[in-house]
């Protein structure tokens, strides 16, 4: 395990340890930080769309470039 993970398994132990409305107020708190919320939005999008299909970015471009024709 990497230090950050370290950390970040110690943070979610600690949240998972306090009561629901304490809890619940800390997640409240980190959703109203326009930087962490945007953060966890961007987590979720990746996490959700892992396991989607991908392909290459400039195989992406190419059929952009030939879709602007």
């Amino acid at each position: 395990m990497t230090q950050a993970e370290t950390i970040a398994e110690v943070f979610v132990t600690a949240l998972k340890a306090l009561p629901k409305h304490e809890r619940d107020a800390v997640l409240v708190r980190i959703a109203r930080d326009r930087a962490f919320a945007r953060d966890l939005l961007d987590l979720a999008t990746i996490a959700e769309r892992r396991r989607q299909p991908s392909r290459p970015f400039r195989e992406y471009l190419a059929q952009k470039k030939r879709k602007a024709k």
